[in-house]
Parts: C-alpha cells; sequence; structure tokens
C-alpha cells in the first residue's frame, strides 16, 4: 500500500486489502487501510501516511481528503 501510494503519487484507499494483491500486512487484523503520500515543500514525496481499520470498508472519499489535509500540515509545520 505504502509503496503504491509512493508510485502513483496520490493516496491509496483500499476497501479490503485481502484483494490488493501484494499487500504486506503491518498488522494481521488489517482489514482496510489509506495510504496518503507526505511531501516537503518542494513536492517531493519523503513518507507516507499509512492507516489502517480491523473493519473492511472502513474509509470513505472524504477519510482520503481529511487525511490529505494532515498530511499538508505534518510539512507546513516541520
Amino acid at each position: 500500500m505504502c509503496w503504491a501510494a509512493v508510485n502513483r503519487g496520490e493516496p491509496v484507499l483500499v476497501p479490503d486489502v485481502r484483494t490488493f494483491e501484494g499487500h504486506i500486512a503491518c498488522d494481521s487484523r488489517s482489514r482496510s487501510e489509506v495510504a496518503v503520500p507526505l511531501r516537503d515543500a518542494a513536492g517531493t514525496i519523503v513518507g507516507v501516511l499509512d492507516v489502517d481499520s480491523e473493519r473492511p470498508e472502513a474509509f470513505r472519499d472524504a477519510d482520503v481528503r481529511g487525511l490529505e489535509r494532515v498530511a499538508a500540515l505534518m510539512y507546513a509545520v516541520g
């Protein structure tokens, strides 16, 4: 998931990680996930904000937009 977000240069939302080919679970309880690229002031991807849930389909587009705002704040402050 994280590498997919980096490679695509955009957030990745997966309602059921079991259907995402190549998914590597950091936690075996994870069922859905959002990965959002973190960018520095120059726009270079320097990390990924990765959020998991034990529930399938736990995240929606609104969650992705909110996490994008959080990701932007992380480098605006740092």
